[in-house]
């Protein structure tokens, strides 16, 4: 599961404070122990030297290094006795608990060149700040969709009624993001506007990234800005922000067809799409275009992946903004 430079440089970071955090918590309260207890600090000196002393000790005994070693670690383990009862003594439970930020990895955020769970923790924590930013969907989730927002009337056009589309177009967008894996394939949502595509691309968002895979959110529109950007500036960040759209677990793009086309839209289009198909790596796209529409406003490769490698998702019905403004 490949986070994205900014999200893990983010995860980083908070490891790293939180681990500065602690170290100088328990400094802290070390130097406060010293203070009230004057012995634990001679204990703990005593305590540091005694491998010196069992060196020591050896060549004073004529190099019985285990009649050494067996006086020095009695004194040891008095010393760490009678550091126990002090502390026991003195101190509440835990005031002086050493214990590292993640008893695994010790802080490092690895284990060997795995990363451990405290930073893959972080790393979603971080991402699902980002995709709450770019979605806007801090409360919004599936069960939150309001189906009586869709007539349950049947429509001759659609042999069916909006309400009933709309519910499996609900349980499909569900059961995609919560069975997500890199199989999943890809959707296309499709629809009118104000019909629960975007709010339904930022469910599948939140839900695949709590189970822990990276997601790149982005309208359409700023996604070939940042691709144009990456190409043209010479910007390395900007480089970098455009490389998480082929890095990413899942990459969602929202309102396909608001953005100008141009050539350079075309190639960039086309790559990315093309990218991830060929890596096996899934898409999931909203638009307002009918499919009958991809084909004039975009290259014929273009149309024909997205109509041939996309799962089509259909959206019916009313505007639902519309009507949340006249029940206001």
């Amino acid at each position: 599961m490949a986070y994205t430079g900014e999200v893990l440089r983010r995860a980083r970071e908070r490891l790293a404070q939180a681990k500065a955090d602690r170290e100088a918590e328990n400094a802290q309260h070390l130097r406060q122990a010293y203070r009230q207890v004057p012995r634990l600090a001679e204990i703990d000196r005593a305590l540091r030297l005694t491998m010196a002393k069992a060196a020591q000790s050896v060549f004073q005994e004529g190099g019985d290094p285990q009649a050494a070693f067996d006086r020095v670690r009695k004194e040891n383990q008095a010393l760490q006795r009678e550091r126990e009862w002090l502390i026991e003594d003195n101190f509440d439970e835990g005031f002086l608990d050493d214990t590292p930020i993640c008893t695994i990895c010790g802080g490092t955020g690895y284990v060997g060149s795995q990363m451990c769970e405290c930073l893959r923790e972080l790393c979603r924590q971080e991402q699902k700040k980002e995709l709450t930013v770019l979605t806007g969907a801090a409360q919004e989730s599936f069960g939150s969709f309001r189906l009586e927002y869709y007539s349950d009337q049947f429509d001759p056009n659609l042999m069916s009624s909006p309400r009933a589309i709309m519910s499996m177009t609900l349980q499909t967008c569900k059961r995609y993001a919560q069975s997500f894996t890199m199989k999943s394939g890809n959707l296309f949502l499709n629809g009118n506007p104000g019909l629960g595509k975007t709010f339904l691309s930022a469910c599948i968002a939140r839900t695949v990234a709590d189970n822990g895979y990276s997601v790149v959110y982005e309208t359409a529109v700023h996604l070939f800005s940042c691709l144009e950007a990456a190409k043209f500036s010479g910007d390395p960040e900007a480089k970098r922000r455009g490389e998480r759209y082929t890095a990413c677990d899942l990459l969602i793009v929202d309102d396909l067809g608001s953005e100008m086309v141009t050539p350079f839209v075309q190639s960039a289009l086309y790559t990315v799409i093309n990218d991830r198909l060929l890596a096996a790596m899934p898409t999931v796209i909203s638009s307002n275009l009918q499919p009958k529409e991809l084909s004039s406003r975009y290259s014929p490769a273009i149309a024909s992946r997205l109509q041939g490698s996309y799962r089509l998702v259909t959206f019916v019905g009313q505007d639902v903004r519309l009507q949340r403004a006249r029940e206001q």
